[in-house]
């Protein structure tokens, strides 16, 4: 399946995420990159059954000019409302409070975080979206959000020494849904096999029967 990853910000360069993902590509996954936000655009997002938001709200990481705008946001609601799927990981979730659409197409925004420190990612039990997965810790940013969807499907829990976060939901949006993963500022996280799992089954569950062969292949 071809996914289109937009990635890289000011402070998570695209090289980390490229690492992050290859191991995925054994998987089925076929990715293709966005890393200037100026390539975007709508007509060349719906060539592709589901993107990868891991990019925050800076056209690159040479230039920290914000890329959103009331277009763009409609662009990604109508998207994901037509059937798409939206996996938003890490920095994707982050510069995007003061846009209703996109924020509102997360289902939360990211608010802030402390300095890295260490991070346990507990995956819910018996959940579809954790399957293969396990509880884990390494440093990472533990982001703190702004949960808006009362009826958000968490699935993983963020907690460090600063408190305890919601770090991962699902929500359909039309016909489409997304996915959010908060951890992932350091390939160290990327590559953890409990990562791994998580990023795979929300690639799968975002991607729906797009999905189905490179789901069930490994």
């Amino acid at each position: 399946m071809r996914v289109l990853v937009l990635c890289d910000d000011i402070w998570h360069p695209a090289r980390t995420v490229r690492a992050g993902l290859e191991p995925l590509a054994a998987a089925g996954f076929s990715f293709e990159w966005i890393e200037h936000a100026g390539a975007w655009s709508a007509s060349n997002m719906a060539a592709y059954p589901l993107v990868i938001l891991t990019k925050s709200n800076n056209i690159s990481s040479a230039d920290e000019t914000p890329w959103a705008t009331a277009a763009v946001a409609s662009a990604f609601l109508d998207y994901v409302r037509s059937g798409n799927g939206l996996v938003v990981i890490h920095s994707g979730s982050a510069g995007y409070q003061d846009f209703p659409g996109l924020r509102g197409l997360m289902g939360g925004a990211f608010v802030s975080h402390p300095p890295q420190c260490p991070v346990s990612v507990l995956p819910k039990p018996e959940h579809l979206l954790s399957a293969g997965s396990e509880p884990f810790t390494l440093v990472d940013e533990h982001y703190v959000v702004s949960l808006d969807d009362p009826g958000a499907d968490i699935f993983l829990t963020t907690i460090s020494a600063h408190g305890q976060q919601p770090g991962g939901w699902t929500r359909s949006e039309g016909a489409g849904r997304v996915c959010v993963l908060t951890p992932g500022h350091n390939l160290e996280v990327w590559l953890h096999p409990a990562y791994q799992a998580l990023v795979r089954n929300a690639l799968c569950w975002c991607g729906k029967s797009a999905a189905e062969a490179a789901c069930h292949s490994s």
